[in-house]
């Protein structure tokens, strides 16, 4: 007999078998820059290249539904490929007033009842699951297992619990260094092979937020919390709760329905990195039928300052005088709004009830004489505890918006309240600022009326820590604001070094220079942007308040021209007619060149507010300057350690 005949037939076969039951498709962006790979064998894996340059290596993904693993042994039905190419006309614009949604699609249809759609955009990647089920499903897990180059970095925002304010610093440091259970929320930042991989989702409704996980490799797999089944007071029982019981699933949910989109953006140039708007452009469209009443501005902020105002005849503090104060304060300078923070009402508990030594109705009144809004601050349990009602009384009492505080989860259940929040304040023509939550997933763009969320560790933690520093807020821009409007209350006008700096709880300061604040109202993007500090001190500062006041909240254009992670960045926006220019940089002082080529042909003025000579020593320290320039001008822009640069250009007739 022989053998050779008889096994090279069957060798073929097996080779066929191989062939047919492995698939690899591949996806790559408008540009061609960008590529992503779809395995399908054995399960389905998923890896990204930058200019044919390995950056996410293969990792799988699946989704557990009803206990099954969509992903496991999967069998492809069908796939579709198409290129989307809409125009956004964006109702609250953080970054421009119209964005391009320009990306190719791949949508691949499995037996089982579910789909996998990728996207590749020319600044990153997404994907995300879809299932059709006639009836409610229970999701058990979601996995993604990300692979990354050896030796790669992260910026990781460590998290102690599920249970959090997702107020981080993030840790610079080897992602293979991290011990495998160490955990984050998200957006996280990897530099893999040279370049960056922001981390975050999109579209999140009616499922919890993802984290990641360290593995003790170049690697990160998904963390769910799991749906919560009952709770019970906790230390401060008006805001916090302990979770006593909990699922083993982490959604129970709607049968056919899309999950979150899990975003990537991925570049080499970390200007393009702030540029990045995917989040917004992947989640769904507004829900509103009308925007038009909704009305973004700046605001004069209470509890920062803990209202220490003096040089007044009447007693400071939580009264209708002070916050007459404030009003007038934010009249004067053209704020659109102020806050009455936490001690407004009779208790925490009972918001349709005010303190009685301040007259809300009063208050509402006097600032609509005047065009200031008044936002009332509230914890998040007791308005979920009859938040009809409660918002109805807002209404009536012409209240324009709310502050909601101290949510602390990111399960199904709190991302669902969210949305309830959103929703009922929309009827009413309530905007709101999310406080004490996590970083934004796309409701901003579903509900328009959503200003703002905090998620990341703010100015407020100057008042009893040292952690707000130019490093970190050198890092904002790059990872927390990539995932949209950031609550992070600038306007310190007692700045200092290192040195100086000191942390007291009644008054205030920050670290760095004045113009690194001022920056930060260019740099930092938030449609409800914050004067952090006291009325009494911005008025002995009529200059820098003045400046502050012309600062638009939303912008038609951006353009970032000059930037590094954690180290710098250079700004450039346009609001109308004017371009306004902010540069902030850590602790290193540096020159940077602002190439004005970024305006038409014309004359115009400008004018600078830059850190003076003495700006290092006393951060107080600021020179205003104003020239004339053109689109051929070229500024040497010197930063201070800790320093920054502001400008506001206007086109001369």
């Amino acid at each position: 007999m022989n053998i050779k005949r008889i096994l090279l037939p069957v060798f073929a076969v097996l080779l066929l078998s191989v062939k047919v039951s492995g698939q690899q498709l591949d996806l790559s962006s408008p540009d061609g820059k960008i590529t992503v790979k779809i395995d399908i064998g054995n399960d389905i894996k998923w890896s990204a290249s930058l200019d044919g340059k390995a950056v996410i290596t293969p990792g799988v993904i699946s989704l557990t539904v009803n206990k099954e693993v969509l992903g496991k042994k999967p069998v492809l039905i069908s796939k579709n490929r198409r290129q989307v190419n809409n125009t956004i006309v964006v109702d609250v614009p953080r970054k421009n007033k119209i964005q391009a949604d320009f990306c190719n699609e791949l949508k691949l249809d499995f037996k089982n009842s579910y789909s996998l759609t990728f996207r590749a955009y020319n600044e990153g990647i997404a994907y995300r699951f879809e299932t059709k089920y006639k009836n409610e499903i229970i999701v058990n897990n979601e996995t993604l297992n990300l692979n990354f180059n050896p030796g790669s970095q992260v910026f990781f925002p460590e998290e102690e619990s599920i249970v959090s304010h997702y107020e981080r610093s993030y840790l610079d440091t080897a992602l293979a260094s991290l011990a495998a259970g160490r955990f984050c929320s998200l957006p996280v930042l990897v530099t893999s092979g040279g370049v960056r991989v922001l981390v975050t989702d999109a579209d999140l409704f009616d499922y919890p937020n993802m984290f990641l996980s360290a593995t003790g490799t170049n690697s990160l797999t998904s963390k769910f919390p799991a749906v919560v089944l009952q709770t019970e007071p906790g230390k401060k029982p008006d805001r916090d709760e302990k979770i006593v019981r909990e699922a083993d699933y982490i959604a129970r949910t709607a049968g056919t329905r899309t999950l979150p989109w899990r975003v990537f953006t991925i570049t080499g140039d970390d200007r393009k990195l702030a540029e990045s708007d995917m989040v917004f452009k992947l989640s769904r469209a507004s829900a509103l039928k009308d925007a038009k009443w909704i009305k973004p501005g700046k605001v004069a902020w209470d509890w920062w300052n803990a209202n220490n105002i003096y040089g007044v005849d009447f007693k400071a503090g939580l009264n209708t005088a002070t916050y007459k104060y404030y009003i007038d304060f934010a009249a004067k300078y053209k704020l659109e709004y102020i806050i009455l923070d936490e001690g407004w009402s009779e208790s925490t508990t009972n918001l349709t009830a005010p303190n009685p030594d301040i007259d809300v109705q009063e208050l509402i009144s006097y600032g609509k004489s005047k065009g200031v809004g008044v936002i009332l601050w509230m914890l998040w349990k007791p308005l979920d505890q009859n938040m009809e009602s409660i918002l109805d009384k807002f209404t009536e009492w012409g209240a324009k918006g709310i502050k909601v505080d101290f949510m602390q989860r990111a399960d199904q259940d709190m991302v669902n309240y969210y949305e309830r929040v959103a929703s009922a304040c929309a009827k009413r023509h309530l905007l709101v600022d999310f406080h004490g939550a996590y970083k934004p997933a796309g409701l901003h763009r579903a509900y328009p009326n959503v200003m703002s969320h905090e998620g990341l560790k703010g100015a407020e933690n100057n008042k009893w820590g040292k952690l707000i520093t130019p490093d970190h807020n050198l890092t904002l821009p790059f990872i927390r604001m990539v995932a949209g409007p950031m609550d992070y209350t600038p306007g310190a006008m007692m700045n200092a070094n290192e040195i100086s700096f000191r942390d007291i709880f009644d008054n205030p300061m920050s670290m760095g220079t004045r113009c690194h604040q001022f920056a930060m109202y260019v740099v930092y993007e938030s449609p409800l942007q914050m004067l952090a500090d006291n009325p009494t001190h911005y008025y002995k500062e009529p200059e820098s308040t003045e400046f502050i006041s012309k600062m638009p909240v939303t912008w038609d254009e951006t353009k970032v021209l000059d930037a590094k992670v954690a180290d710098y960045i250079l700004v450039a926006r346009k609001k109308d007619t004017k371009w306004y220019v902010g540069a902030m940089t850590d602790w290193t002082p540096r020159t940077l060149t602002l190439d004005c080529s970024f305006l038409p042909e014309g004359n115009y003025k400008i004018e600078i507010m830059e850190d003076g000579i003495n700006a290092e020593h006393n951060g107080n320290d600021y020179r205003k300057e104003v020239q004339k320039i053109t689109n051929g001008t070229k500024l040497n822009l010197k930063l201070a350690a800790g320093g920054g640069w502001a400008a506001i250009i206007e086109k001369e007739n």
